[in-house]
């Protein structure tokens, strides 16, 4: 196993994060906003929703720290130092909307109390996305400076507001916010529809449908930023071979959702929201061509050892053995009784 096949493997358990525990956030921020004679009841949707699986999501999460430190040594050290400030945010807004979801649903306080929890949840999970994205837009925006030691260790050079606090990141923070409410918004909707709750399912409709135009817009912002503040990143995105193919593939994926939720097709709907969301994962990660910053750091230079990378596929074929039979027999359990 080489380097980039790594980076391949961190890029599939990224996807997984989004399509997954992002749609919790999503749902979330569709708490925040419920309204309408239903907003109770839309409440209630996205519980039942979450509750069942919503720590286990997290495990793509841990999947991508653990191969980060484990073989990418350097790398991790940097990116952790250079952007620590937004990724303790992240991690408390996990750990917060995680906790208060607890406390809303299984606490014995009074009703007040559970619902000062609920608004700590939903704040917290529209918080959330918007850290991960400057996270990404900080690794992406190649603003970060290295710099190398007379041991030949990596050190950023550069302050700890540098990359994830410019208008770029910023709009990609706002850009995956979108991508994480549209995907809960078409995932309730199909959850409300197999409930038999046709309104319920148009309340969710509707959100998706706006929710696909506001990510159209802020995709816009973030092309625009990124030409002015991450330039080799904006290259990537519009010079590689792949690009044209894989954005006219994003946006016929999004096309035909809007169809699909016009025309009240929500199973067919989630699954093109999920390849379209898979698509802008896909196009970062390509982007990024195998560096963990641009346009400085490679994967080549984080700090592999080979006896590592030698020994990586025997440990992930069992840890894989004991975590996928798991993983099958518990989405079995929770999402199909």
């Amino acid at each position: 196993m080489t380097a980039m096949h790594v980076f391949a493997l961190l890029g599939v358990a990224v996807g997984l994060y989004v399509l997954t525990a992002g749609a919790d956030f999503g749902g979330g921020v569709w708490d925040l906003l419920a309204g309408g004679p239903r907003r109770e009841r839309q409440r209630e949707l996205i519980a039942d929703a979450i509750a069942p699986i919503w720590e286990v999501n997290h495990i793509w999460m841990i999947f991508v720290v653990v191969m980060l430190f484990s073989v990418f040594p350097d790398g991790f050290a940097v990116v952790t130092t250079a952007l620590h400030i937004p990724i303790v945010l992240a991690l408390v807004g996990i750990v917060l909307r995680g906790s208060a979801f607890v406390f809303r649903a299984y606490g014995l306080q009074p009703n007040q109390t559970r619902a000062r929890w609920g608004q700590v949840f939903a704040w917290a999970s529209a918080a959330t996305p918007v850290f991960l994205g400057t996270i990404v837009g900080g690794v992406s925006s190649g603003a970060i400076e290295l710099r190398w030691d007379q041991r030949g260790i990596v050190h950023p050079s550069s302050g700890f507001l540098t990359g994830w606090t410019t208008p770029f990141a910023l709009a990609v923070g706002g850009f995956a916010l979108a991508l994480f409410a549209l995907l809960a918004a078409v995932y309730l909707a199909r959850e409300a529809e197999l409930g038999g709750e046709s309104a319920l399912a148009d309340d969710f409709r509707r959100r998706a449908l706006l929710t696909e135009l506001v990510a159209f817009v802020l995709a816009l912002v973030v092309l625009w930023r990124a030409r002015i503040d991450a330039p080799q990143l904006y290259a990537n995105l519009l010079q590689a071979p792949w690009s044209i193919p894989a954005q006219l593939l994003t946006a016929a994926l999004a096309g035909a959702a809007i169809v699909g939720l016009l025309r009240n097709r929500l199973m067919l709907a989630r699954i093109l929201v999920m390849g379209q969301v898979a698509c802008v994962v896909l196009g970062w990660g390509l982007a990024m061509d195998g560096h963990l910053l641009l346009p400085d750091l490679h994967v080549d230079q984080a700090g592999a050892e080979p006896a590592v990378l030698a020994a990586l596929p025997w440990v992930l074929l069992g840890g894989s053995l004991l975590f996928a039979p798991a993983l099958v027999w518990l989405f079995r359990v929770f999402k199909q009784a």
